[in-house]
């Protein structure tokens, strides 16, 4: 359809490519390390797929692609069953149940406030960018930091309880954001505490009225 009406193609990838990465912090050029055949297999090598054929619509066809590589986004009006580690642990404590940590905690992820992200995003779209570019906040934290701070929140939250690691988790995530900050001018401004507090009050709110 972009080929047909001349228009631009925009591709929401995932930091997910670069599955349980050997290279630290990730930038645009590391092909990743992914097992095709794992339990996240399904959606990381979809969205591989996805910028294969993405790029090879810009190569041969010569649609005009942009393509952004979101590192883990947060903030209000995310739904609290949507399965990632932030909703989790907000919904079991504000459910008085213990937090979940999935084995020992030291994994890390880094959290995007989504404001800086619709900016990223906004950025790109206005450049001429085709190829990859990282968006995502670099502050990197454990797991175990993180639920420790979630937790921090709500004073009767029950205590944080550890299961097995699932399969293939990847043990560090972090983006490379120099080719943001050299291309578009970007990087993030909302902090992860300033992020926390606004997602986390959103939270509050709504599971009040659904109690009512």
């Amino acid at each position: 359809m972009c080929r047909a009406k001349s228009a631009k193609f925009f591709l929401a990838s995932t930091s997910e490519v670069y599955g349980d990465p050997h290279v630290h912090p990730q930038d645009e050029t590391y092909w990743g390390h992914v097992n095709p055949v794992g339990p996240r297999s399904c959606y990381d090598e979809a969205k591989r797929f996805a910028e294969a054929m993405t790029m090879a619509y810009h190569r041969f066809h010569g649609v005009e692609t942009r393509i952004v590589r979101i590192f883990n986004t947060y903030g209000p009006r995310m739904r609290l069953n949507d399965g990632r580690a932030l909703p989790n642990f907000v919904y079991q404590a504000l459910a008085r149940q213990p937090l979940t940590v999935y084995g020992d905690g030291q994994q890390t992820r880094s959290f995007c406030y989504v404001s800086d992200l619709v900016e990223g995003i906004y950025r790109l779209m206005q450049s001429g960018e085709h190829l990859p570019v990282n968006i995502g906040n670099p502050q990197e934290i454990t797991i175990l930091e993180f639920a420790g701070r979630i937790r921090a929140h709500f004073p009767d939250a029950p205590p944080i309880v550890f299961k097995p690691l699932p399969q293939d988790d990847p043990k560090r995530r972090c983006p490379d954001i120099s080719k943001a900050k050299r291309l578009l001018n970007w990087e993030p401004k909302v902090g992860l505490e300033e992020g926390l507090g606004l997602t986390l009050d959103y939270f509050k709110k709504q599971y009040a009225a659904a109690a009512k």
